[in-house]
């Protein structure tokens, strides 16, 4: 009550103030004098860049003490208190000018849009990457997004960008996360807020805005990257922030903003899909003892109902990257499309684990990557023929870590990048073609072949060669088992 005291024991003026005054209490946004300061228009209290309070006027300069002890006692207000507002309103959180949104036009994001011009005073710029989620999930976008109360709805196309400058150097790293996961989301999510960074630049936004959950392994991908690439910019994670804790509290603020709420029926599970593989979490899949169901599935037919007959492919990879399906060069995109096609047919492509999400606890995800399940065979198989024994090892070794930086967020690390660099010197000589045989949900070789194959077939033969003569075998035998026999004699007393 302090700074209510100070500005009402001035006898001189009489401040009337709107609203309400708490315990804790906070200046309202209008006063008014009703004496001696009747000839000032009225007051408007406004945010400082300080973060405090200031008192601005278009014609008269307060020249009383008693102007003065009102003026100390208003920026002396709660300094938590960051932006004006109209009477009647809640105090903003910050005042921000613009925001890019990363938009899907599902419930959250769609009720995000009035949250953030309600609690931070912005224009709210919606952004949706074509990541290859399907052309279903892009219909009707820019209607939802200005209902919604957006200013505009950005959308940019990323599928070659992305198949070619993220799934592509995972690849040829053969970065997989925990033996199993072929990082389809964690992949996606870089090339998503590269994307966003550039479209704030575009519209001279000073914030960036995600829908991720405080508990999941998005926030931290998205964020990383905005800090790597503009670190200026502001970042509003609204799961961390708002009282929203469910859908049915999603759905009845959308009522009360007049947000119409997307009409399309609620899966039961929690799904991300892009060109490289489709997620599924949630509802059963919770419980790791459950099976997953049948109908569950999306990208790939159960390999029970699979064709009777395989199916032959042939990858062509030019220097750890492929390039062409069945002899046919597609662009990066198309060929991963083709490849899902293929491979969905054949039930290709399934995974059930448990991983080790980055915030710390385990979750349980089914993920369906048919075309890269394809690739990465053909690429380890064509590495066999190219790469030599202690290069394999210590290219798998690295391939741990860079799986992990991705998981974690850190594609613009530069400790990823340089691995990069490496992975992409590594495999200059993995070119040349793989045939893989398709049947009933398993992937197997069945002819590899390269230009620069150190596979020798006038050594490795059995047959008496020029190269190797197998009695020196019997030296290297001697020498290679030499610690083993001095340990053995130290043992028998020798």
């Amino acid at each position: 009550m302090a700074q209510v005291q100070a500005i009402s024991s001035c006898s001189s003026v009489n401040l009337l103030f709107r609203g309400s005054i708490k315990s804790s209490p906070r200046i309202q946004d209008k006063l008014w004098c009703s004496k001696k300061l009747d000839s000032l228009q009225e007051l408007g209290v406004k945010a400082s860049e300080f973060n405090g309070l200031a008192i601005s006027h278009s014609r008269s300069s307060f020249a009383s003490p008693c102007a003065t002890q009102a003026i100390q006692a208003v920026l002396a207000n709660d300094k938590e208190t960051s932006s004006s507002t109209a009477v009647g309103e809640k105090p903003l959180r910050k005042k921000l000018n613009k925001v890019v949104l990363a938009y899907s036009g599902g419930l959250d994001t769609s009720v995000i849009v009035p949250w953030l011009r309600e609690n931070y005073g912005c224009e709210v710029v919606c952004f949706t990457a074509d990541v290859g989620q399907g052309i279903k999930e892009l219909e009707g976008l820019e209607a939802k997004a200005k209902a919604s109360g957006a200013c505009q709805l950005v959308v940019k196309d990323l599928q070659e960008e992305f198949v070619k400058d993220y799934i592509f150097p995972c690849l040829r790293a053969g970065a997989i996360y925990e033996r199993k996961y072929l990082l389809g989301t964690s992949m996606a999510r870089p090339v998503i807020a590269k994307a966003m960074v550039d479209v704030a630049r575009e519209v001279g936004a000073d914030a960036v805005s995600h829908g991720c959950t405080g508990k999941g392994n998005d926030q931290v991908r998205f964020e990383l990257t905005f800090f790597a690439l503009n670190p200026e910019l502001s970042v509003v994670a609204p799961w961390r922030e708002w009282e929203i804790t469910g859908r049915e509290d999603a759905i009845e603020y959308a009522k009360k903003h007049n947000v119409p709420v997307p009409v399309t029926k609620k899966s039961i599970y929690s799904r991300d899909r892009n060109l490289w593989h489709l997620s599924h979490e949630g509802d059963i899949l919770e419980d790791p003892a459950n099976e997953p169901m049948k109908d569950m599935y999306m990208m790939s037919v159960d390999p029970q109902d699979a064709p009777d007959q395989p199916e032959y492919v042939n990858i062509g990879i030019v220097a750890g990257i492929p390039v062409s399906v069945n002899g046919k060069e597609l662009s990066p995109a198309t060929l991963l499309s083709e490849l899902n096609e293929i491979g969905g047919r054949h039930g290709i492509g399934r995974i059930d684990m448990v991983e080790n999400r980055l915030v710390g606890m385990k979750s349980r995800g089914v993920y369906e990557t048919p075309g890269g399940t394809i690739l990465y065979t053909a690429v380890q198989e064509l590495e066999s023929l190219t790469l030599d024994r202690e290069t394999v090892q210590v290219k798998d070794s690295l391939a741990l870590k860079y799986a992990e930086l991705v998981y974690a967020g850190r594609w613009f690390d530069p400790l990823r990048e340089s691995m990069d660099a490496f992975m992409e010197n590594i495999t200059k000589t993995t070119t040349g073609s793989v045939t893989l045989k398709l049947y009933k949900g398993s992937v197997s070789v069945t002819g590899r072949q390269s230009p620069h194959s150190l596979y020798r077939q006038d050594i490795s033969s059995f047959e008496s060669g020029d190269i190797y003569n197998q009695a020196d075998a019997a030296g290297f035998i001697r020498l290679y088992g030499l610690p083993m026999r001095v340990r053995a004699m130290l043992e028998k007393g020798l």
